[in-house]
């Protein structure tokens, strides 16, 4: 959209560092230190959202293991709502304190403590002797992820080399599918075990991705723009110098980035008060929040719960009730989701964001209809005990194809895009407004969706079509494009370009080597020359 499109576009800053950046042609793979620091973000950053899809996938699964359905007394309704919104429920409680946590604690020990509540809830979850303990230490797992999902997917974004930084951060939720898979297989390898056993196992192993953060994460450096706020500079642009150091004009680019982050963090600093007020002062704060909300709720209300959390219901409607065809399918869905996920975020280097998001809600929307309409046919022919078996490798196919379709926005984007769109000094808030909405809308949609199908059955299906039409509509009139440019040039696309030209004025000037000698005795720290540029 024109006018979307140009309203972003007259606070984004001259991109000298992203130039910069695409002129070092040395791949990341061939500097150690980076190697490294890529290596140590995928166990403890990228593996956060591991909780979340094993989590997911163990829910479904175990809904067809019989020792879990004798053991809780095979709960319907709306007490199968409340066990798989129990995580979601838990999440929601988290949200407020998050920010304040990764302010005052940093991105690393934020990770570290949100992975510690994890593994109790885990361990509660599989000693559970009851429904409500059960239902309680999914509370407790889903208190300790948002202060995880926020902190890593913005230490992803914040200590990545900005080259490769829109994939990083697109396999952030890569990870959901693979601990997916691994949930479906567990589940799929308990199936069988005769005793309480089956589903305590799965129950008990949702700790080991919590054990990987608490190991690894340690090993990573703190995001250098944390460092900056807490007056930390020196070890800021070490962390850069280590890091980012190793390329083509490695040293004129460190000190140019260092500049940048410098400037805008302290222009952001001065007009924030740093609270939940600053998401409401001023029009392009307000945007940011609208968009935030909107993507929270389009992440959980296209229809991926249905899948994710009650993939045995719907293929219950069309006469599959065999538990290890179901498992089959469950694990061969997770295996095709990830796919399609690595797939797509290898893909936002080469395409615009709006295109991609645009994509997304049009195929969803042509997907959900096409299998509304075989759901109709095939759950009529059910019940009527004359199964229709096209109508059945319709649904099939369509479960099948909504994968690719959710993927190439709502999962590889998601918090590429969020990182993007919100500046450094709001980025925690944002990305937690982000996680509140996302999970408000998971509790509805996971509480609401066994009800609907229960009680309506395929016509359920019609209100995700009507809904994805919003969201088509939504996304072409408000989504910016956020396409090609570092965090810092992004950083004011909603408001005065004046502001965004004062961090490409101290950029400037470290690119003209007015403040030091690159290769000179007399090399100087350039923070306090970027601070008198902000004043």
């Amino acid at each position: 959209m024109a006018g979307a499109g140009a309203a972003a576009d007259s606070g984004k800053s001259d991109p000298i560092v992203t130039r910069l950046a695409n002129e070092d042609k040395v791949p990341f793979y061939r500097k150690p230190h980076l190697l490294f620091l890529y290596l140590m973000l995928f166990p403890t950053c990228m593996g956060i959202e591991l909780t979340s899809g094993f989590d997911s996938q163990m829910i479904n699964a175990l809904q067809i293991v019989p020792w879990w359905v004798k053991f809780f007394g095979d709960p319907q309704g709306a007490l199968k709502g409340i066990i798989a919104a129990a995580y979601s429920l838990g999440a929601i409680l988290s949200l407020p304190f998050v920010p304040r946590i990764n302010d005052r604690f940093g991105r690393r020990w934020s990770i570290f403590g949100g992975s510690v509540v994890m593994v109790i809830g885990a361990l509660i979850q599989g000693f559970s002797t009851h429904v409500g303990m059960y239902i309680v230490a999914r509370m407790i797992l889903g208190f300790g992820i948002p202060t995880c999902i926020v902190s890593g997917s913005s230490l992803i974004g914040e200590l990545a080399y900005p080259k490769e930084r829109p994939v990083l951060t697109s396999l952030f939720n890569v990870s959901y599918f693979v601990g997916q898979i691994v949930a479906a297989a567990i589940c799929f390898g308990t199936n069988s075990i005769d005793s309480d056993w089956a589903w305590r196992i799965p129950s008990l192993l949702q700790i080991c991705p919590s054990i990987l953060q608490m190991t690894f994460v340690l090993f990573l450096p703190e995001s250098p723009r944390w460092l900056i706020t807490k007056d930390r500079g020196e070890e800021a642009h070490q962390i850069l110098l280590k890091y980012h150091g190793e390329g083509d004009n490695a040293v004129e680019f460190v000190e140019a980035e260092f500049a940048q982050m410098n400037a805008t963090i302290n222009l952001e600093l001065e007009i924030s008060k740093r609270s939940w007020m600053d998401l409401f002062q001023t029009a392009g704060m307000r945007r940011r929040l609208l968009i935030t909300t909107m993507l929270g709720l389009f992440t959980q209300w296209s229809g991926n719960t249905l899948i994710s959390y009650f993939l045995g219901d719907l293929l219950k409607m069309i006469g599959m009730v065999e538990s290890t065809s179901v498992q089959k399918i469950n694990v061969s869905i997770a295996c095709w989701s990830l796919v399609c996920g690595v797939t797509v975020s290898l893909l936002v280097l080469k395409i615009r964001r709006r295109v991609m998001y645009m994509a997304c809600t049009i195929s969803l929307l042509l997907c959900y209809i096409a299998w509304t309409i075989s759901m109709r046919y095939a759950q009529t022919a059910a019940l009527e005990k004359t199964p229709n078996q096209a109508a059945n490798i319709a649904v099939l196919f369509f479960i099948y194809a909504y994968s690719p379709c959710y993927n190439m926005g709502y999962n590889a984007l998601t918090y590429t895009y969020m990182v993007e769109v919100w500046p450094y000094a709001e980025r925690s808030r944002g990305i937690a407004v982000f996680q509140l909405f996302g999970r408000l809308a998971s509790f509805f949609t996971t509480f609401v969706n066994p009800i609907g199908l229960k009680d309506v059955g395929w016509k359920y299906l019609i209100s995700y079509c009507v809904w994805l039409a919003y969201e088509v509509v939504f996304v072409y009139f408000f989504f910016p494009e956020t396409f090609g440019r570092t965090l810092e040039e992004l950083a004011f696309m909603f408001e005065d370009k004046a502001l965004a030209d004062q961090a490409v004025a101290a950029v400037q000037k470290v690119i003209r080597h007015e403040n030091f000698d690159a290769n000179g005795p007399d090399h100087k720290y350039p923070s306090a020359e970027v601070k008198e540029t902000v004043v």
